[in-house]
């Protein structure tokens, strides 16, 4: 396997966009591989975006991301109040919001649902993600569900021993209204990034798995 990095220079920041459909999905599909990018990079901006939650939710979510994004040297989080389970209904409404994206400083990495996924507005997310960003690098996470709609995905991030505890730490702390449910548990968590890490022989035996349907190689400026 061929390792990637990001070619970017010490005077410019690596700007990352995060989108999910719900509280909570960001962080079990690419928290870790967050944590770590802020680990490695020292200037990191971050645009993290929640398309539903209300309420409790919408409170847990904004804490989760300041706990996930507090060494970021810049962050901005939004989050929307669209209706659960009826995204594909307010397509054009949440499309609006992604054609306001464009004005924004472009990315270099768009986290964003599995295309596949069952949920119906996670694969709203991931198309609306693809029609707007046509020339960036978009890695699809996964999060795991009572659908048995995990893949095969195709770009691994290692993650160290003590990513994995971080992430999973943060999510039992943020997201206490979820705690009660069957599959939101830290052996869950756990138990598939070990499987990713196993699949791509990571350091430490734990990583989260993306998705990446088009990579474009050019030589370092």
């Amino acid at each position: 396997m061929r390792g990637l990095s990001f070619n970017v220079s010490a005077s410019a920041p690596l700007r990352i966009l995060c989108l999910g459909a719900h509280s909570d999905d960001l962080e079990i599909g690419c928290g870790g591989s967050v944590l770590e990018l802020l680990d490695e990079y020292k200037a990191v901006e971050v645009e993290w975006i929640i398309f539903s939650a209300s309420g409790t939710r919408e409170q847990e979510a904004k804490s989760s991301a300041r706990t996930f994004l507090r060494d970021a040297r810049r962050s901005r989080v939004t989050v929307k109040h669209f209706r659960d389970g009826f995204f594909p209904y307010e397509g054009a409404a949440i499309k609006v919001v992604f054609e306001a994206l464009k004005t924004h400083p472009s990315p270099d990495l768009v986290f964003t649902h599995y295309r596949a996924d069952r949920h119906q507005d996670h694969r709203l997310v991931s198309d609306l993600t693809w029609n707007t960003f046509r020339d960036h690098l978009i890695l699809e996470y996964e999060v795991p569900k009572y659908d048995g709609d995990l893949g095969a995905p195709n770009c691994f991030v290692p993650l160290t021993r003590r990513t994995c505890a971080r992430k999973i730490k943060h999510l039992q702390t943020a997201f206490g209204s979820q705690r009660e449910k069957h599959w939101f548990t830290s052996d869950t968590f756990l138990a598939l990034m070990r499987l990713r890490g196993m699949e791509c022989r990571a350091p430490d035996g734990f990583a989260e798995a993306f998705y990446s349907r088009k990579i474009v190689l050019q030589p370092p400026v």
